[in-house]
Protein backbone atom coordinates (compact mmCIF):
# COMPACT_ATOMS: atom_id res chain seq x y z
CA UNK A 1 0.00 0.00 0.00
CA UNK A 2 1.41 3.51 -1.14
CA UNK A 3 -0.83 6.62 0.22
CA UNK A 4 -4.06 4.21 0.75
CA UNK A 5 -3.42 3.00 -2.83
CA UNK A 6 -2.76 -1.19 -3.02
CA UNK A 7 -0.09 -1.38 -5.42
CA UNK A 8 1.27 -4.76 -7.17
CA UNK A 9 4.90 -4.99 -7.49
CA UNK A 10 5.78 -7.62 -10.20
CA UNK A 11 9.68 -7.93 -11.78
CA UNK A 12 10.31 -8.20 -15.69
CA UNK A 13 8.60 -11.22 -16.79
CA UNK A 14 5.87 -10.95 -14.34
CA UNK A 15 4.71 -8.60 -16.65
CA UNK A 16 3.74 -11.18 -19.05
CA UNK A 17 1.50 -14.02 -19.53
CA UNK A 18 0.81 -16.73 -21.99
CA UNK A 19 3.79 -18.73 -23.56
CA UNK A 20 5.75 -16.31 -26.33
CA UNK A 21 3.11 -13.46 -25.20
CA UNK A 22 5.86 -10.70 -25.08
CA UNK A 23 6.84 -11.27 -28.33
CA UNK A 24 3.01 -11.46 -29.73
CA UNK A 25 1.88 -8.17 -31.56
CA UNK A 26 -0.91 -5.88 -30.07
CA UNK A 27 -1.61 -4.38 -33.12
CA UNK A 28 -3.59 -7.09 -34.72
CA UNK A 29 -5.76 -7.93 -31.42
CA UNK A 30 -4.19 -11.97 -30.90
CA UNK A 31 -1.96 -10.18 -28.02
CA UNK A 32 -5.22 -8.50 -26.37
CA UNK A 33 -7.58 -11.62 -26.82
CA UNK A 34 -4.65 -14.44 -24.89
CA UNK A 35 -3.96 -12.26 -22.11
CA UNK A 36 -6.62 -13.28 -18.67
CA UNK A 37 -6.88 -16.58 -20.38
CA UNK A 38 -6.80 -19.50 -18.70
CA UNK A 39 -3.01 -20.12 -19.44
CA UNK A 40 -2.48 -16.71 -18.01
CA UNK A 41 -0.30 -17.26 -15.89
CA UNK A 42 1.13 -13.51 -14.72
CA UNK A 43 1.45 -12.33 -11.01
CA UNK A 44 -0.42 -9.16 -12.29
CA UNK A 45 -3.13 -11.05 -12.95
CA UNK A 46 -3.31 -12.47 -9.37
CA UNK A 47 -2.55 -8.66 -7.76
CA UNK A 48 -5.44 -7.06 -9.60
CA UNK A 49 -7.82 -9.86 -8.29
CA UNK A 50 -6.42 -9.09 -5.20
CA UNK A 51 -7.07 -5.60 -5.31
CA UNK A 52 -4.35 -4.02 -6.86
CA UNK A 53 -4.94 -0.07 -8.53
CA UNK A 54 -1.43 0.31 -10.17
CA UNK A 55 0.79 -2.70 -11.30
CA UNK A 56 4.54 -1.50 -10.62
CA UNK A 57 7.07 -3.65 -12.96
CA UNK A 58 10.68 -3.04 -12.35
CA UNK A 59 13.32 -4.30 -15.06
CA UNK A 60 16.22 -5.11 -15.42
CA UNK A 61 15.73 -5.77 -19.41
CA UNK A 62 18.73 -5.04 -21.94
CA UNK A 63 18.91 -3.40 -24.98
CA UNK A 64 17.89 -4.81 -28.61
CA UNK A 65 16.91 -2.59 -31.56
CA UNK A 66 13.28 -1.94 -31.96
CA UNK A 67 12.50 -3.43 -28.50
CA UNK A 68 11.06 -0.30 -26.59
CA UNK A 69 7.78 -0.46 -29.38
CA UNK A 70 7.10 -4.54 -28.18
CA UNK A 71 7.62 -3.34 -24.24
CA UNK A 72 5.14 -0.74 -24.57
CA UNK A 73 2.56 -2.42 -26.83
CA UNK A 74 3.03 -5.19 -24.37
CA UNK A 75 2.62 -3.13 -21.66
CA UNK A 76 -0.28 -1.22 -22.74
CA UNK A 77 -2.02 -4.30 -23.60
CA UNK A 78 -1.45 -5.81 -20.33
CA UNK A 79 -2.64 -2.51 -18.60
CA UNK A 80 -6.31 -2.54 -20.73
CA UNK A 81 -6.53 -6.48 -20.23
CA UNK A 82 -6.17 -5.49 -16.50
CA UNK A 83 -7.88 -2.49 -16.08
CA UNK A 84 -4.86 -1.02 -14.15
CA UNK A 85 -2.03 1.28 -14.97
CA UNK A 86 1.12 0.05 -15.64
CA UNK A 87 4.46 1.56 -14.72
CA UNK A 88 7.23 0.13 -16.03
CA UNK A 89 10.87 0.86 -14.84
CA UNK A 90 13.94 0.06 -16.62
CA UNK A 91 17.73 0.16 -15.76
CA UNK A 92 20.03 2.37 -17.00
CA UNK A 93 23.66 1.41 -17.84
CA UNK A 94 26.04 -1.01 -19.40
CA UNK A 95 27.27 -4.38 -17.64
CA UNK A 96 30.07 -6.12 -19.81
CA UNK A 97 28.20 -7.01 -23.36
CA UNK A 98 24.96 -6.03 -22.21
CA UNK A 99 23.58 -2.47 -22.07
CA UNK A 100 20.38 -1.42 -20.31
CA UNK A 101 18.37 1.60 -22.15
CA UNK A 102 16.13 2.84 -19.16
CA UNK A 103 12.69 3.87 -21.42
CA UNK A 104 10.86 3.70 -18.51
CA UNK A 105 7.45 4.40 -19.08
CA UNK A 106 3.94 4.74 -17.73
CA UNK A 107 0.66 3.59 -19.35
CA UNK A 108 -2.88 4.09 -17.96
CA UNK A 109 -5.39 1.65 -17.63
CA UNK A 110 -7.03 2.57 -20.82
CA UNK A 111 -3.44 0.84 -22.66
CA UNK A 112 -1.82 4.64 -23.48
CA UNK A 113 1.41 5.17 -22.96
CA UNK A 114 1.08 8.62 -20.93
CA UNK A 115 4.64 8.96 -19.72
CA UNK A 116 8.47 8.27 -21.30
CA UNK A 117 11.08 8.78 -20.22
CA UNK A 118 14.75 9.40 -21.89
CA UNK A 119 16.48 6.38 -23.46
CA UNK A 120 19.76 5.80 -22.05
CA UNK A 121 19.83 8.61 -19.43
CA UNK A 122 19.02 8.39 -16.05
CA UNK A 123 15.97 10.40 -15.26
CA UNK A 124 12.93 11.34 -12.80
CA UNK A 125 9.81 12.34 -13.43
CA UNK A 126 6.18 12.83 -11.76
CA UNK A 127 3.39 11.00 -13.54
CA UNK A 128 -0.45 11.75 -12.13
CA UNK A 129 -2.35 8.02 -12.97
CA UNK A 130 -6.08 7.27 -12.31
CA UNK A 131 -6.03 5.05 -9.70
CA UNK A 132 -9.99 5.17 -8.86
CA UNK A 133 -12.78 2.70 -9.83
CA UNK A 134 -13.33 4.85 -13.20
CA UNK A 135 -9.53 4.27 -14.14
CA UNK A 136 -10.21 3.64 -17.92
CA UNK A 137 -11.25 7.06 -18.04
CA UNK A 138 -7.46 8.14 -18.42
CA UNK A 139 -5.05 10.03 -16.14
CA UNK A 140 -2.94 13.19 -16.33
CA UNK A 141 0.15 11.87 -17.63
CA UNK A 142 3.83 13.31 -17.52
CA UNK A 143 6.46 14.03 -19.39
CA UNK A 144 6.56 12.20 -22.67
CA UNK A 145 9.66 12.02 -24.42
CA UNK A 146 9.45 11.00 -28.03
CA UNK A 147 11.23 7.94 -29.50
CA UNK A 148 14.58 8.03 -31.03
CA UNK A 149 15.14 7.49 -34.50
CA UNK A 150 16.27 4.20 -35.45
CA UNK A 151 19.94 5.06 -36.10
CA UNK A 152 20.33 7.04 -33.16
CA UNK A 153 19.13 4.45 -31.02
CA UNK A 154 21.93 2.12 -32.09
CA UNK A 155 24.55 5.24 -31.57
CA UNK A 156 23.35 5.95 -27.95
CA UNK A 157 23.29 2.40 -26.93
CA UNK A 158 26.83 2.04 -28.18
CA UNK A 159 28.14 5.67 -26.89
CA UNK A 160 26.75 4.40 -23.29
CA UNK A 161 28.16 1.23 -23.57
CA UNK A 162 31.82 1.80 -24.56
CA UNK A 163 31.39 4.90 -21.60
CA UNK A 164 30.43 2.77 -18.82
CA UNK A 165 32.66 -0.28 -19.68
CA UNK A 166 35.90 1.85 -19.80
CA UNK A 167 34.74 4.07 -16.49
CA UNK A 168 33.31 1.11 -14.43
CA UNK A 169 36.88 -0.63 -15.32
CA UNK A 170 38.45 1.81 -13.80
CA UNK A 171 39.79 3.49 -16.99
CA UNK A 172 39.57 7.45 -18.09
CA UNK A 173 41.53 7.21 -21.90
CA UNK A 174 41.27 4.19 -24.80
CA UNK A 175 43.24 3.76 -27.42
CA UNK A 176 42.26 3.13 -31.58
CA UNK A 177 44.03 1.96 -33.99
CA UNK A 178 43.07 4.08 -37.14
CA UNK A 179 43.27 2.62 -40.43
CA UNK A 180 41.15 5.81 -42.32
CA UNK A 181 38.52 3.00 -42.68
CA UNK A 182 34.43 3.03 -41.79
CA UNK A 183 35.45 0.57 -38.85
CA UNK A 184 37.84 2.58 -36.99
CA UNK A 185 36.13 5.96 -37.80
CA UNK A 186 32.72 4.71 -36.45
CA UNK A 187 34.52 3.35 -33.36
CA UNK A 188 36.71 6.71 -32.81
CA UNK A 189 33.62 8.96 -32.87
CA UNK A 190 31.57 6.62 -30.67
CA UNK A 191 34.28 7.05 -28.50
CA UNK A 192 34.65 10.39 -28.44
CA UNK A 193 31.07 10.60 -28.06
CA UNK A 194 31.79 8.47 -24.88
CA UNK A 195 34.17 9.35 -23.08
CA UNK A 196 35.06 13.40 -24.35
CA UNK A 197 37.59 13.75 -27.09
CA UNK A 198 40.14 14.67 -24.66
CA UNK A 199 40.31 10.66 -23.56
CA UNK A 200 40.43 8.67 -27.24
CA UNK A 201 43.75 8.67 -28.64
CA UNK A 202 44.18 7.66 -32.65
CA UNK A 203 47.47 6.13 -33.48
CA UNK A 204 47.95 5.59 -37.22
CA UNK A 205 50.30 2.16 -37.93
CA UNK A 206 51.19 2.49 -41.56
CA UNK A 207 52.60 -0.21 -43.49
CA UNK A 208 54.66 -0.87 -46.96
CA UNK A 209 50.88 -1.34 -48.35
CA UNK A 210 48.94 1.65 -46.66
CA UNK A 211 47.73 4.08 -49.36
CA UNK A 212 48.49 7.95 -48.88
CA UNK A 213 44.58 8.33 -48.61
CA UNK A 214 44.70 6.00 -46.01
CA UNK A 215 47.09 7.84 -43.69
CA UNK A 216 45.87 11.07 -44.00
CA UNK A 217 41.94 10.22 -43.65
CA UNK A 218 42.93 8.65 -40.64
CA UNK A 219 44.93 12.05 -39.71
CA UNK A 220 41.95 14.09 -41.10
CA UNK A 221 39.44 11.68 -38.75
CA UNK A 222 41.42 12.62 -35.43
CA UNK A 223 41.14 16.14 -36.44
CA UNK A 224 37.33 16.36 -36.78
CA UNK A 225 36.90 14.58 -33.73
CA UNK A 226 39.81 16.34 -31.97
CA UNK A 227 41.31 13.26 -30.65
CA UNK A 228 45.23 12.74 -29.73
CA UNK A 229 46.67 11.50 -32.81
CA UNK A 230 50.15 9.10 -32.80
CA UNK A 231 51.67 8.00 -36.32
CA UNK A 232 53.54 4.82 -35.41
CA UNK A 233 55.42 3.11 -39.06
CA UNK A 234 55.53 -0.59 -38.40
CA UNK A 235 57.90 -1.05 -41.28
CA UNK A 236 60.76 -1.62 -38.97
CA UNK A 237 59.22 -3.90 -37.17
CA UNK A 238 57.57 -6.05 -40.39
CA UNK A 239 61.00 -6.67 -41.74
CA UNK A 240 63.17 -7.58 -38.68
CA UNK A 241 60.50 -10.10 -37.70
CA UNK A 242 59.74 -11.33 -41.22
CA UNK A 243 63.28 -12.18 -41.56
CA UNK A 244 63.14 -14.02 -38.59
CA UNK A 245 60.37 -16.01 -40.01
CA UNK A 246 62.33 -16.35 -43.30
CA UNK A 247 65.61 -17.65 -41.47
CA UNK A 248 63.44 -20.36 -39.12
CA UNK A 249 61.98 -22.11 -42.08
CA UNK A 250 64.05 -21.41 -45.27
CA UNK A 251 63.79 -18.28 -46.58
CA UNK A 252 60.46 -18.75 -48.41
CA UNK A 253 57.35 -18.09 -46.43
CA UNK A 254 57.00 -14.56 -46.41
CA UNK A 255 56.66 -11.63 -49.24
CA UNK A 256 58.93 -9.57 -47.02
CA UNK A 257 62.19 -7.71 -48.00
CA UNK A 258 64.85 -6.85 -46.02
CA UNK A 259 65.39 -3.28 -47.62
CA UNK A 260 62.55 -1.10 -45.68
CA UNK A 261 63.03 1.62 -48.62
CA UNK A 262 62.28 -0.72 -50.92
CA UNK A 263 59.11 0.12 -53.63
CA UNK A 264 57.64 -3.38 -52.26
CA UNK A 265 54.38 -3.43 -54.98
CA UNK A 266 55.37 -7.18 -56.29
CA UNK A 267 57.56 -8.38 -53.25
CA UNK A 268 55.31 -11.20 -52.27
CA UNK A 269 55.68 -12.62 -55.96
CA UNK A 270 59.38 -12.07 -55.76
CA UNK A 271 59.69 -13.86 -52.31
CA UNK A 272 58.01 -17.03 -53.60
CA UNK A 273 58.27 -17.88 -57.43
CA UNK A 274 59.55 -21.21 -56.99
CA UNK A 275 56.92 -21.97 -54.57
CA UNK A 276 53.81 -23.61 -55.25
CA UNK A 277 50.30 -21.99 -55.21
CA UNK A 278 49.59 -23.09 -51.89
CA UNK A 279 52.80 -22.08 -50.72
CA UNK A 280 52.75 -18.32 -51.96
CA UNK A 281 49.09 -18.43 -50.75
CA UNK A 282 50.32 -19.67 -47.15
CA UNK A 283 53.30 -17.05 -47.63
CA UNK A 284 50.70 -14.03 -48.67
CA UNK A 285 48.98 -14.68 -45.88
CA UNK A 286 51.73 -14.99 -43.02
CA UNK A 287 52.62 -11.52 -44.15
CA UNK A 288 49.21 -10.37 -43.78
CA UNK A 289 48.83 -12.13 -40.33
CA UNK A 290 51.92 -10.28 -39.31
CA UNK A 291 51.04 -7.19 -39.73
CA UNK A 292 47.96 -6.94 -38.08
CA UNK A 293 49.92 -8.44 -35.16
CA UNK A 294 52.71 -6.04 -34.85
CA UNK A 295 49.69 -3.67 -34.74
CA UNK A 296 48.38 -5.23 -32.04
CA UNK A 297 51.71 -5.44 -29.79
CA UNK A 298 51.64 -1.56 -30.55
CA UNK A 299 48.62 -0.78 -29.37
CA UNK A 300 48.91 -2.87 -26.20
CA UNK A 301 52.16 -1.32 -25.38
CA UNK A 302 50.89 2.22 -25.61
CA UNK A 303 48.11 0.60 -23.16
CA UNK A 304 50.79 -0.54 -20.88
CA UNK A 305 52.77 2.49 -20.69
CA UNK A 306 49.98 4.95 -20.52
CA UNK A 307 46.69 2.92 -19.20
CA UNK A 308 44.62 3.67 -21.89
CA UNK A 309 42.43 0.82 -22.69
CA UNK A 310 42.92 -0.71 -26.70
CA UNK A 311 39.48 -0.54 -28.53
CA UNK A 312 38.83 -2.97 -31.55
CA UNK A 313 37.09 -2.04 -34.33
CA UNK A 314 36.25 -5.45 -36.21
CA UNK A 315 32.32 -5.12 -36.78
CA UNK A 316 29.76 -8.13 -36.40
CA UNK A 317 29.65 -9.50 -40.67
CA UNK A 318 33.64 -9.62 -40.22
CA UNK A 319 33.47 -11.31 -37.09
CA UNK A 320 31.19 -13.67 -38.09
CA UNK A 321 33.18 -15.47 -40.89
CA UNK A 322 36.57 -15.06 -39.08
CA UNK A 323 37.90 -12.48 -41.33
CA UNK A 324 40.01 -11.18 -38.22
CA UNK A 325 43.51 -12.22 -36.99
CA UNK A 326 43.57 -13.35 -33.47
CA UNK A 327 46.52 -11.18 -31.61
CA UNK A 328 46.25 -8.68 -34.12
CA UNK A 329 42.69 -6.66 -34.89
CA UNK A 330 41.34 -8.39 -32.28
CA UNK A 331 43.73 -7.79 -29.35
CA UNK A 332 42.30 -5.30 -26.90
CA UNK A 333 39.24 -4.95 -24.47
CA UNK A 334 36.33 -3.76 -25.87
CA UNK A 335 35.17 -5.08 -29.07
CA UNK A 336 32.75 -1.73 -29.75
CA UNK A 337 31.22 -3.29 -33.07
CA UNK A 338 31.62 -6.34 -32.76
CA UNK A 339 27.68 -7.14 -32.95
CA UNK A 340 27.03 -4.05 -35.85
CA UNK A 341 26.68 -5.77 -39.65
CA UNK A 342 28.92 -3.93 -41.83
CA UNK A 343 26.05 -2.14 -43.46
CA UNK A 344 24.73 -0.59 -40.45
CA UNK A 345 28.22 0.78 -39.67
CA UNK A 346 28.34 2.66 -43.06
CA UNK A 347 24.66 3.75 -42.10
CA UNK A 348 25.22 4.84 -38.52
CA UNK A 349 28.38 6.97 -39.78
CA UNK A 350 26.14 8.92 -42.21
CA UNK A 351 24.10 9.43 -39.34
CA UNK A 352 26.67 11.15 -37.44
CA UNK A 353 27.54 12.94 -39.83
CA UNK A 354 23.83 14.53 -40.21
CA UNK A 355 24.23 15.73 -36.38
CA UNK A 356 24.96 19.29 -35.37
CA UNK A 357 28.38 20.05 -35.50
CA UNK A 358 29.55 19.36 -38.94
CA UNK A 359 31.03 16.28 -40.79
CA UNK A 360 33.01 14.11 -37.89
CA UNK A 361 33.69 11.38 -40.05
CA UNK A 362 35.68 12.11 -43.59
CA UNK A 363 33.73 10.77 -46.68
CA UNK A 364 36.62 9.50 -48.59
CA UNK A 365 36.50 7.02 -45.32
CA UNK A 366 33.02 6.42 -46.04
CA UNK A 367 33.21 5.95 -50.32
CA UNK A 368 36.75 4.24 -50.04
CA UNK A 369 36.29 0.72 -50.89
CA UNK A 370 37.28 -1.53 -48.05
CA UNK A 371 40.22 -2.81 -47.63
CA UNK A 372 42.61 -4.16 -45.02
CA UNK A 373 45.58 -2.83 -46.88
CA UNK A 374 47.65 -5.89 -46.08
CA UNK A 375 48.81 -6.62 -49.89
CA UNK A 376 49.11 -4.47 -52.75
CA UNK A 377 45.47 -3.30 -53.61
CA UNK A 378 44.23 -5.67 -51.21
CA UNK A 379 39.60 -4.86 -51.36
CA UNK A 380 37.75 -7.01 -48.94
CA UNK A 381 35.20 -8.20 -52.11
CA UNK A 382 38.45 -10.52 -53.01
CA UNK A 383 38.01 -12.22 -50.02
CA UNK A 384 34.41 -12.11 -48.95
CA UNK A 385 31.23 -12.17 -51.57
CA UNK A 386 29.44 -8.23 -50.89
CA UNK A 387 28.30 -7.09 -47.94
CA UNK A 388 25.25 -6.68 -49.59
CA UNK A 389 24.90 -10.35 -49.86
CA UNK A 390 26.41 -11.21 -46.87
CA UNK A 391 24.92 -9.94 -44.24
CA UNK A 392 21.44 -11.04 -44.90
CA UNK A 393 22.89 -14.24 -44.90
CA UNK A 394 24.51 -13.83 -41.17
CA UNK A 395 21.83 -12.40 -40.05
CA UNK A 396 19.50 -15.09 -41.07
CA UNK A 397 22.04 -17.59 -39.38
CA UNK A 398 23.51 -15.97 -36.69
CA UNK A 399 20.10 -13.95 -34.99
CA UNK A 400 17.43 -16.03 -36.84
CA UNK A 401 18.75 -19.47 -35.32
CA UNK A 402 18.44 -20.75 -38.99
CA UNK A 403 19.42 -23.96 -40.17
CA UNK A 404 21.69 -24.04 -43.55
CA UNK A 405 18.50 -24.86 -45.84
CA UNK A 406 16.42 -21.67 -44.74
CA UNK A 407 19.39 -19.75 -44.46
CA UNK A 408 19.94 -20.69 -48.58
CA UNK A 409 15.96 -19.42 -49.16
CA UNK A 410 16.91 -16.27 -47.45
CA UNK A 411 20.05 -15.91 -49.91
CA UNK A 412 17.83 -16.52 -52.44
CA UNK A 413 15.91 -13.75 -51.97
CA UNK A 414 19.13 -11.71 -51.66
CA UNK A 415 19.96 -12.90 -55.07
CA UNK A 416 23.00 -14.90 -53.27
CA UNK A 417 23.40 -18.65 -54.43
CA UNK A 418 22.80 -21.95 -52.42
CA UNK A 419 26.66 -22.73 -52.53
CA UNK A 420 27.24 -19.11 -51.48
CA UNK A 421 25.05 -19.26 -48.36
CA UNK A 422 27.11 -22.98 -47.95
CA UNK A 423 30.15 -21.58 -47.64
CA UNK A 424 29.23 -18.65 -45.52
CA UNK A 425 27.26 -20.42 -42.84
CA UNK A 426 30.53 -22.94 -42.95
CA UNK A 427 32.82 -19.93 -42.30
CA UNK A 428 30.61 -18.53 -39.62
CA UNK A 429 30.93 -21.85 -37.96
CA UNK A 430 34.73 -22.76 -38.00
CA UNK A 431 35.17 -19.16 -36.90
CA UNK A 432 34.34 -19.84 -33.58
CA UNK A 433 37.60 -20.69 -31.85
CA UNK A 434 38.43 -17.03 -32.90
CA UNK A 435 35.89 -15.29 -30.98
CA UNK A 436 36.39 -17.77 -28.13
CA UNK A 437 39.57 -15.14 -27.77
CA UNK A 438 38.20 -12.46 -28.54
CA UNK A 439 37.15 -9.41 -26.27
CA UNK A 440 33.35 -8.92 -25.10
CA UNK A 441 31.48 -5.69 -27.37
CA UNK A 442 27.65 -4.68 -26.64
CA UNK A 443 24.95 -6.59 -27.83
CA UNK A 444 22.32 -4.62 -29.72
CA UNK A 445 20.66 -7.55 -31.80
CA UNK A 446 18.22 -10.24 -30.99
CA UNK A 447 21.46 -12.60 -30.53
CA UNK A 448 25.27 -11.49 -30.52
CA UNK A 449 28.20 -13.90 -30.58
CA UNK A 450 29.39 -14.91 -26.99
CA UNK A 451 27.18 -15.69 -23.81
CA UNK A 452 24.20 -15.62 -26.71
CA UNK A 453 25.61 -18.07 -29.44
CA UNK A 454 28.05 -20.49 -27.87
CA UNK A 455 29.04 -23.73 -30.64
CA UNK A 456 31.50 -26.14 -30.49
CA UNK A 457 34.95 -25.69 -31.51
CA UNK A 458 35.14 -29.38 -31.95
CA UNK A 459 32.91 -30.26 -34.59
CA UNK A 460 33.64 -33.51 -36.16
CA UNK A 461 30.53 -33.96 -37.16
CA UNK A 462 31.13 -31.66 -39.98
Amino acid sequence: WVDGVPMGISICEDLWGPPGAAYAAASDGELLTSLGGDDDASPVVAQVAMGAKLAVVINGSPYQRGKQANREAFACARASQAGVGVVYVNQVGGQDELVFDGNSFVADAAGNVVCRLPAFAEQVAVCEVDVGDSACGGSAGGMLTPTLDPLEEVWQALVLATRDYVRKNGFTDVAIGLSGGIDSSAVAAIAADALGPEHVHGVSMPSRYSSEGSRTDAAQLAANLGIDFHTVSIELAHVALAGMVDQAIGGAATGSTTDPAADTGSTTDRAVDAGSTADRAAADLTDQNLQSRIRGVVLMALSNRFGWLVLTTGNKTETSVGYTTLYGDTAGAYAVISDVPKLLVYELCEWRNRQPGGERIPRACITKPPSAELRPDQRDDQSLPPYELLDPIVEAYVEGDLTVAEAVEVGAKHGASAELVEQVTRLVDIAEYKRRQSPPGPRISAKSFGKDRRMPITNLFR
